[in-house]
Parts: structure tokens; sequence; C-alpha cells
């Protein structure tokens, strides 16, 4: 890794394609020299970031994610928008590496010059995020480009970490047989922004239909997360390329309504002072865990805690102190 931050900053300003893989790799490093490097590359790219649209997408195992990404994508830059992926792929959790097919999931986009795919481990973070998406995210938006799509893995609370980072969350679902709603979460309904019914294609055209009329039943019954959006339910067919300008038009619709409304801007502020909060309490859980006295006495804490001879309120009132008395110092 190079040591002079300047060295990546100009090379992402410059859409260097090597430099802009390279700085993301130095903000995934966990190395605590690569970190600090990190932070003077973010906070000196900062000015040249938030033009772009942030789109989260998520999706049941099955609902055709990639090639929604890949067919969405590749529209996108039909109509002269520069694109990039981020997404997040499922942790072997003994390697930490990424078990799914990365690129070649998204064969036509990754070889597109308007593209960039970037698959990450999610490391086992919350929600299967990656733990840097964020600075990714900015990162590819000093570069210039126009969408920045992440794919969540679609598990676990993802899908309420994905839509804290992103202007539009768009929840991709299927139809079939029997309950529609069975594979979506009220959770998943209170912060999507839209529902795509995918493979509305074929046979399936009326199916898609009715799961559309579903959802849409499901969301009348679910508060909106914006006093100005009432979100939509669609169909398309991502195979077929059919209804994805549909999906596009909505979402800058969206963009404009919150835009005129001071809502976008209200939004990207409390989710910047929301990942602030959660840096700090990481890094506090951090200094914790590393602190000489914590480590010396927290064996003997647990085992009086799980003995019953020590009460959990106690325990915790105690070590708090350690970490007090040094501050005191």
């Amino acid at each position: 890794m190079h040591k002079d931050p300047s060295y990546y900053i100009q090379g992402v300003l410059d859409n260097n394609r090597l430099m802009l893989a390279r700085a993301i790799t130095l903000v995934e490093s966990i190395l605590p020299s690569h970190q600090e490097i990190a932070k003077h590359v973010i906070n000196e790219l900062l000015p040249h970031t938030g033009k772009a649209v942030r789109l989260g997408i998520t999706g049941v195992p099955g609902a055709g994610k990639s090639t929604f990404i890949e067919s969405f994508g590749t529209m996108l830059t039909t109509l002269g928008l520069r694109v990039a992926v981020l997404a997040i792929d499922p942790s072997s959790t003994r390697s930490g590496g990424s078990i799914l097919g990365d690129k070649t999931r998204m064969e036509k986009l990754a070889v597109n010059d308007m593209a960039f795919i970037r698959p990450s481990p999610s490391g086992g973070s919350l929600g299967g995020v990656a733990r840097k998406t964020r600075e990714s995210m900015l990162i590819c938006e000093a570069a210039g480009f126009d969408v920045i799509i992440v794919e969540t893995v679609g598990v676990g609370q993802s899908e309420t970490t994905v839509a804290s980072m992103v202007d539009f969350f768009l929840v991709l679902q299927i139809s079939g047989a029997g309950d529609e709603l069975q594979g979506i979460k009220k959770g998943v309904l209170e912060v999507a922004d839209a529902i795509v019914v995918n493979k509305a294609d074929g046979d399936n055209i009326n199916r898609a239909k009715l799961a559309k009329k579903q959802y849409e039943t499901a969301l009348h019954l679910v508060t909106p997360s914006s006093p100005n959006w009432a979100p939509p339910v669609m169909t398309c067919s991502a195979l077929e390329e059919v209804g994805l300008m549909d999906v596009w038009t909505t979402i800058n619709n969206h963009k404009k309504i919150m835009t005129a409304s001071g809502e976008l801007d209200k939004k990207r502020q409390d989710q910047a002072m929301s990942w602030m909060w959660f840096l700090v309490n990481e890094g506090l859980e951090r200094w914790f865990y590393q602190h000489p006295e914590i480590q010396k006495l927290l064996p003997a804490i647990k085992q009086r805690v799980e003995t019953g001879t020590m009460a959990p309120t106690r325990a915790a009132d105690e070590l708090v102190e350690i970490l007090g008395k040094d501050l005191l110092l």
C-alpha cells in the first residue's frame, strides 16, 4: 500500500479505475496504518461527493437481483450515466472470504466501460453489509459516478442497514405459488421506497399482476417513512428488459420530490450523524476490550456473573469505572 494519501486522492479524482479499486481496498483494510491513510483520503474526497443517486437494492433469494442490476445498470449506461455497483456478498465464516461468484454474476456489466463493479465480502458485519460500504460509496461518487447501487445479501438486518445509507431503497420481489407476502418482512415494507415485482414475463405475467395488488394492499397497512412519498408497487422483467425505464423514472421522481421538500438533504445529514455515532460506539467498544486492566479483570468478573456470585449490574459498573479512572488520570 502507498503511504501518501494524495496518491489515492488524485487517482480517484482522475477516474483512474485501478486507483479507484486500490482506494476501496485501502478503506477495507483493517490494518491501523492503512486506516490512518484512509481517513485522510476520505476527508479530502468529501467535497467531491454528494452528487450521485444512491440506490439500495434488496430482494428475496431467487428474485433475480443480479439479473435486474445487470439489465438496469446497462440501461443506465445507454442513457450516458456512469454506474458503480457495490455488491455485498455473504462471507465464509471460516475464511472471511467471499463465497459468491463475484463479478461472474454480472458478466455484461463487468466489461462495460461506463460501469464499475466491486464485490465485497460482508465480513460478518452488521446486517451483512460490508463494514466500509459507506466509504466505498463516497469514493465512487468522488470518481464521478452518477448512480451508486448497493446490493445487499438480503438476510438478517441487512435491508434496514442498507436503507440507512441510501437515498432510494428498492425491494425486489417475485410472484409464486401461495401467499406472496410470506417472503417479505414488515420492517422491509417500512423502509421500502418502491417494491418491484420481477420476472413479469411469459406465463408469469398474471401472477405478477396479482402479486402487485397484494403488495399494494400490504403497503396501505404500513405508515410510509416519508410524508411526501407513497411507495409504489411496479412490475418488470429484467430478463426481457421490460419496465426498467419506469423504475428509473420513479427513482427520479422521488429525488425531485425529496429535494424540493428538503427531505433528501435532511436524510443525508441524519445518515452522516448516524454513521458518526456508529463509529464512536465501535471505537469505544474496541478501546474497552483492548484496555489492559479490562483484559486482566474481565475473565474473573465474567466467571462471577456466570456462577451467580456477582450481579450483572454490579459487574458492568465495575468494568465501566475502570475506564472512568483511566479518563481521570
